[in-house]
């Protein structure tokens, strides 16, 4: 039986997350826009309830298409709101939309969402050698860098914190553990 970081637990849902998605380098700017979007929305709750809910996102947001986020109405809002399938935190639900403009806007300044946000590590992951959870930092210098900057250009939900979660699992940094059969086949 292969190491793994001790998060992904036994649950199917998080050993799949952890074991083909969290950590990989991701640079569609759909998925980034979409890994944004659930990461602002995990605030204050659990990876394990956004993870249950992905589909449902999936779905009640046009798949994560910025243009389509980025153009709805008080009505299209207030129909999420009403569903069960999301967090229906009416901030965050707001700020989907929010983010999605700012983000249209980042990409027609960059060319892509990807160059943009890859500059915080320099273009490339940043390999960290982890021996235990304990030692992973909830931010750094670069989530604090990018926060500040996200906030600059308009979006919400995206503290130092929610930045380094956003970091991880579009793997920007490789946190697995170097224990983890993942650490190796990232780095």
């Amino acid at each position: 039986m292969e190491n793994r970081c001790a998060w992904a637990g036994s649950d199917p849902l998080y050993v799949a997350y952890h074991d083909e998605e969290w950590g990989v380098p991701e640079h569609d700017d759909r998925k980034l826009f979409e890994m944004l979007i659930l990461e602002g929305a995990q605030a204050g709750l659990s990876w394990s309830t956004i993870l249950n809910k992905r589909a449902a996102y999936l779905e009640a947001f046009d798949g994560f298409d910025p243009k389509k986020v980025a153009q709805y109405d008080e009505g299209k809002i207030q129909e999420l709101l009403t569903n069960p399938g999301i967090v229906r935190n009416k901030l965050k639900v707001r700020s989907a939309v929010q983010n999605a403009n700012a983000f249209l806007e980042i990409q027609a300044e960059f060319g892509s969402f990807d160059n943009y946000i890859w500059q915080f590590v320099g273009g490339k992951p940043k390999l960290n050698a982890w021996k235990s959870l304990s030692e992973i930092p909830a931010e750094t210098e670069e989530s604090r860098a990018m926060s500040k900057d996200l906030k600059k250009c308009g979006f919400n939900f995206v503290g130092p914190t929610i930045c380094y979660a956003f970091m991880q699992a579009v793997g920007m940094v490789n946190d697995h553990v170097v224990d983890c059969f993942r650490y190796r086949a990232l780095s």
